[in-house]
């Protein structure tokens, strides 16, 4: 694994979150940490997908529910909607390059190569939209048991 490509990776799906952060007009203390949710993930799922050979849906997947997970905790802190995080941290993972590879193709009438970029943009779309309901399950868990739990000790003092 080379640091300095991570590194790379990192600033460059930084700066992409940022300006896509700029260009939906959220608040300005939310860049940062947009950016860094948006870059943190992107390196995990690279590192996924490039190095540990994770296969694509699982590595979208996964970065899809840190993402929520990530942005929800951001929300919290920063006492914002998690969809001011959520968006422009996603830019990154849109399958933009596999969609245009898809019309490309199949404009050109390489229809067996347009069918495998077909099945790249539904997977990774359906993982992304799989995972941020599945991190919003999560989150959904997580707030139950802790006012479950809370209910459970006050009841028993």
């Amino acid at each position: 694994m080379n640091w300095e490509n991570l590194f790379i990776q990192f600033v460059l799906s930084y700066i992409s979150t940022v300006c896509f952060g700029i260009l939906l007009h959220i608040p300005l203390r939310a860049y940062n940490t947009a950016g860094i949710i948006g870059g943190g993930v992107w390196v995990i799922y690279w590192i996924m997908y490039y190095h540990q050979h994770t296969g694509l849906a699982i590595s979208n997947l996964i970065a899809a529910v840190l993402i929520s997970l990530f942005s929800m905790v951001a929300a919290r802190h920063l006492k914002m909607p998690m969809i001011v995080f959520n968006v422009p941290a996603l830019v990154p993972f849109v399958p933009g390059g596999q969609a245009y590879k898809l019309v490309r193709n199949f404009a050109i009438g390489d229809y067996q190569l347009a069918t495998i970029y077909l099945y790249q943009v539904i997977v990774i779309a359906g993982a992304i939209t799989l995972g941020f309901g599945l991190g919003e399950l999560l989150i959904r868990a997580v707030k139950y048991l802790h006012i479950t739990l809370a209910k459970t000790s006050k009841s028993k003092s």
